[in-house]
């Protein structure tokens, strides 16, 4: 299997890229989540962390609201 996919790849001009493309978009993600973590407000971070434990007949209330 790796022999097929390895000798179609080969035959692609400029293969050698698409990692490095891969790569850089990887690390960009990772750098601008990394960045709104850090620049999150803290008030934000806790009302969506408390979420999970409010009542759900409240929030069903504001849905439809």
């Amino acid at each position: 299997m790796l022999k097929f996919v390895k000798g179609n790849l080969e035959n692609i001009d400029n293969v050698q890229i698409y990692p490095m493309i891969s790569l850089l978009i990887f690390f960009i993600f990772f750098v601008a989540l990394f960045y709104w973590v850090i620049t999150a407000k803290k008030e934000h971070i806790a009302e969506v962390s408390n979420i999970p434990l409010e009542d759900d007949s409240k929030h069903q209330k504001d849905q439809i609201l």
